[in-house]
């Protein structure tokens, strides 16, 4: 064996320190990148389950837990309008269903559903708020009301060749068999944005008193004022 000799540099080998340096460097690069990979992925994940779940009205949510057998369900269409933290209009929320079944059977099995998830009859005026044929019934939970309207599915004819596809005045009767089924709706709003709620007005005359209000007249001046003699 060679001993080392003045002419040879301090610190120089033969053992490849170098190679070694830039091995350490790449380890220490691929540790940093998965480090940052699994940071974004886990920091993604919450936002995106985050934000689907805001997007997602939670009442359809209990909505869709609702028992009802699948002819209950046939074919769902929702809709929702208003700001959720009621910022100018309150949420409302309302679905529409196609059942197999006819209304009675219907109205049946989802008065039975809504009693199973906590919902309790709401006895109250304005319940429609306009006359509707069928079931029409009103419900409460919490601090949302629930209106629920069971009917017969509106059946028109097919228009005839070269007519205008434009719904008729009145319905057409359907014919025998071709229109079965029900139609159900499904309006849910937040009880404080509920009118029916609030103290209704009485039109009981012992209770309107005085009218607060002057009768108007034609003369834009009134009476003229007798002067003093």
């Amino acid at each position: 064996m060679r001993s080392p000799t003045q002419d040879e540099p301090d610190g120089a080998d033969d053992t490849g320190g170098e190679p070694r340096r830039r091995t350490g460097h790449r380890r220490r690069l691929r540790l940093g990148i998965l480090v940052l990979a699994s940071a974004l992925l886990l920091g993604a994940l919450p936002a995106f389950f985050g934000m689907r779940t805001l997007s997602r009205d939670p009442v359809f949510g209990t909505l869709d837990e609702l028992g009802v057998p699948g002819w209950a369900t046939v074919e769902t269409v929702d809709n929702v309008s208003g700001s959720r933290w009621c910022l100018q209009d309150c949420r409302l929320r309302e679905r529409t269903v196609e059942s197999d079944r006819a209304p009675q059977e219907t109205t049946q099995v989802y008065e039975q559903a809504l009693r199973a998830q906590g919902w309790r009859p709401w006895k109250v005026t304005r319940c429609p708020e306009q006359p509707a044929k069928g079931s029409y019934t009103c419900w409460r939970r919490d601090e949302l009301t629930l209106d629920l309207w069971v009917r017969e599915p509106t059946c028109a004819a097919p228009p005839a060749s070269g007519d205008p596809a434009v719904p008729p005045a009145t319905p057409v009767p359907p014919a025998a068999g071709e229109c079965t089924g029900s139609l159900v709706s499904v309006k849910v709003r937040n009880a404080i944005d509920d009118e029916r709620t609030r103290p209704q007005p009485s039109t009981d005359p012992s209770l309107t008193g005085e009218d607060p209000f002057p009768t108007i007249t034609d003369d834009p001046l009134g009476s003229p004022t007798p002067s003093p003699s």
